[in-house]
């Protein structure tokens, strides 16, 4: 009698149980995205001064503006975020393929909605993840 190992999240996108390329962790997520805005905002403070924090007009957004910039850039030259960088995620295409340009922006831009990322499917994949092919992995060993 054979027993069939249990399913684990990422087994149904052919991502391995565990180790680099296994689907990365929430919490992993969760502390990426807190690195990534508590970055933007150190920096978007340096450049802007404090009135990102409490004023209005356009320097409210100054610190979404840079975390946008931070993310896409260095997804596009590293394959994550700062935030992803520190906390050993990253960004990949399901099909293999590099990333691209393009794919990195489109799913900032996407992520500075919100609503995207509140919408989950399955293993873990947000709607903009989903619409573009990718999955956020780990990169611990």
């Amino acid at each position: 009698m054979t027993t069939e190992a249990e399913p684990y999240p990422g087994q149904s996108i052919g991502l391995p149980v565990s180790g680099p390329g296994s689907l990365a962790p929430w919490r992993a997520r969760v502390g990426a995205l807190i690195g990534d805005w508590a970055a933007s905002m150190i920096v978007a403070i340096a450049l802007f001064g404090m009135e990102v924090l409490t004023g209005s007009g356009w320097k409210s957004f100054m610190i979404l503006a840079v975390f946008f910039v931070e993310a896409s850039i260095l997804t596009i030259l590293t394959g994550g975020s700062f935030g992803q960088l520190i906390a050993r995620i990253g960004i990949i295409r399901l099909d293999g393929e590099p990333l691209g340009w393009w794919r990195p922006i489109v799913r900032t831009a996407l992520k500075c909605l919100v609503l995207p990322a509140l919408v989950l499917g399955t293993e873990r994949r947000a709607l903009d993840d989903l619409l573009l092919g990718t999955v956020v992995v780990s990169r611990r060993r």
